[in-house]
C-alpha cells in the first residue's frame, strides 16, 4: 500500500448466525450431490447467491414452489408463513427449515397472541418493511390479519379504539421502534392497553453501536451490501450518520478509487448478509490498485 495507508475490514461485519446456519445448511445437502431448491434468495446479496448457485443451487419463488412435487426445499433464515408447510406436506416436499432460531421464536409469540385475544377488541401490529420474507412468514401466524406499519408516519393505520400488541421485524432499527413506541403510548385512550414487545435482535442491534464507531475512526468507509438488504440499508445509513465519506458498494466492481482520494484510513463493513469473504475480496482489491489512489 501507500506508505501510511490502512485497510481495515470490521470484524463485528458478516454473516449473522441465522444466515450463516442457513447457508450451511446448503452447503452441506449440495455436498452430498442432492438437488436442493431454495425458497426465495437465501440471502440479500447477489454476489452470494450466485456462488451458491454455482454449487447447485436452485432458487425458486412461492409459485414455482406451490406445483413443485417430491422434492427437498431449503427454507431460509427469514422464515415462512404456516400456508408454506401446509404446501409441502400436501406435495411430498422435504423442507431444510434454516429459520433462525430468533424468527422462529417471533413467530411462535406472535401465533400465541393471535390465538389468545378476542379480534374484536384487540389487534396485532407488527413494525417492519412491506413485503420483507421475515414480515411475510410474521404475518402469516394471523392468518394475514396483523396490520403492517413502516414508521410512526403511518400510526393512523392503527386503530386505537382496540388494544394493541406491538411486535417489530427482528432486522429493524432499535432507535426507530422505540421512537414508535412512544408515539403509540401518547395515542392510547383510557380503558385501552398497549403491549410493546421487545423483538428485535440482540446481535443485529448491537452491530448499530459497533459500526458507528468502526466507522467514525476511518477517513472513507465501503459498506459492503446487496442493495436488497433491510438490515444493511439500517447499518450503512448508521456509517453515513457520523462518517459522510460512507459508500455502499455490492462488490469490487463498485469501487470508485475517486472517492478515496486523500485517505490515509479505510474501513469496509456490511450487513449481517454481507459474507466475509466479499469483504476481503474488496480489500485486495485496493491493496492491488494501491496507485491509483491518490494521498495529496
Amino acid at each position: 500500500m501507500n506508505p501510511g495507508i490502512t485497510v481495515e475490514i470490521d470484524n463485528d461485519s458478516g454473516f449473522c448466525f441465522g444466515v450463516l446456519s442457513a447457508i450451511g445448511k446448503a452447503e452441506e445437502e449440495l455436498r452430498h450431490g442432492d438437488e436442493l431448491f431454495c425458497l426465495g434468495d437465501i440471502v440479500h446479496n447477489g454476489i452470494e447467491c450466485e456462488r451458491l448457485q454455482d454449487m447447485g443451487l436452485k432458487t425458486i419463488n412461492h409459485k414455482q414452489f406451490d406445483s413443485l412435487k417430491n422434492a427437498k426445499v431449503l427454507l431460509r433464515a427469514h422464515g415462512e408463513p404456516p400456508t408454506t408447510y401446509a404446501t409441502a406436506q400436501r406435495n411430498g416436499i422435504t423442507l431444510i427449515d434454516a429459520t433462525c432460531p430468533v424468527v422462529l421464536k417471533l413467530q411462535q409469540r406472535i401465533l400465541r397472541q393471535y390465538q389468545a385475544m378476542d379480534p374484536t377488541t384487540g389487534q396485532i401490529i407488527i413494525f417492519g418493511q412491506k413485503g420483507h420474507a421475515e414480515v411475510l412468514g410474521l404475518v402469516g401466524q394471523t392468518g394475514g390479519k396483523a396490520t403492517v406499519i413502516e414508521s410512526a408516519e403511518e400510526i393512523d393505520r392503527i386503530d386505537f379504539s382496540k388494544d394493541i400488541y406491538l411486535y417489530s421485524q427482528t432486522t429493524k432499527s432499535a432507535s426507530s421502534y422505540n421512537q414508535l413506541i412512544e408515539e403509540i403510548s401518547r395515542r392510547v385512550p383510557p380503558g385501552r392497553t398497549f403491549t410493546p414487545n421487545n423483538t428485535v435482535c440482540g446481535q443485529v442491534s448491537h452491530r448499530r453501536e459497533k459500526i458507528r464507531e468502526f466507522a467514525s475512526r476511518h477517513d472513507v468507509i465501503l459498506f459492503v451490501s446487496g442493495r436488497k438488504s433491510s438490515n444493511g440499508k439500517v447499518l450503512f445509513n448508521e456509517c453515513l450518520d457520523v462518517n459522510p465519506r460512507s459508500y455502499l458498494i455490492e462488490g469490487k466492481e463498485d469501487i470508485d478509487f475517486s472517492i478515496l482520494e486523500g485517505a490515509r484510513s479505510i474501513g469496509i463493513c456490511g450487513a449481517t448478509s454481507t459474507p466475509k469473504w466479499l469483504m476481503e475480496e474488496c480489500r485486495e482489491w485496493i491493496m492491488e490498485n494501491e496507485q491509483l489512489i491518490s494521498t495529496n
